[in-house]
């Protein structure tokens, strides 16, 4: 079976995210063939077309981890209606300099969790309409999540199996699509 390189990027710079806790849980749910990165975000300056030609050490680090992924898996929480201004600034990086997009091409998927009723969704759609525009390929499964105590234990394990179930499928078909579309996985199989 084909191993597929996913970086996992967290939406927020929290220490106590939910999100992050939820990224956790994908990543031990895992799909078959499936190895999980978290590519760091927090550390990365605040975008600056100035600092373009002198890449600093961090925003170099987080294009390489990018580069050497066949997928990416956003899990990001919602801020004001749209993503977080940490997780904004990582895919302004990521877009930069002209000619060096990490972006293009890059299979990725889109989850996340809040308390509110509707999950993520919002948060989720910005997040698809800008990835969109930097060519990022978008497995069409959708997983919005209602943020409860008990969604997760203490071992980082989506608790409810039904949820679990639903979560695994999701992971599931996006591994399916990387593994489609990623010349380097489809050279591993």
């Amino acid at each position: 079976m084909a191993q597929f390189k996913i970086a996992l990027i967290v939406g927020s710079n929290r220490r106590e995210s939910v999100n992050r806790k939820l990224a956790q849980a994908l990543a031990r749910l895992g799909a078959p063939g499936v190895d999980f990165k978290f590519a760091q975000i927090d550390d990365l300056p605040l975008y600056n077309q100035d600092d373009e030609g002198n890449l600093p050490a961090s925003v170099a680090r987080f294009k390489s981890e990018i580069a050497a992924a066949d997928g990416v898996l956003f899990v990001t929480p919602e801020h004001s209606r749209s993503i977080p201004a940490v997780l904004k600034n990582a895919i302004d990086w990521g877009a930069r300099p002209w000619g060096k997009n990490s972006w293009t091409g890059k299979v990725a998927a889109v989850t996340g969790t809040s308390p509110g009723a509707i999950g993520t969704a919002l948060a989720q759609q910005h997040l698809r309409q800008i990835l969109g525009a930097q060519g990022v390929v978008l497995s069409g499964g959708e997983a919005y999540l209602q943020f409860k105590p008990d969604l997760i234990d203490a071992n980082d394990v989506i608790a409810d199996e039904a949820t679990r179930g639903f979560l695994k499928g999701f992971l599931d078909q996006f591994a399916a699509l990387v593994g489609r579309l990623t010349p380097s996985a489809r050279a591993a199989a």
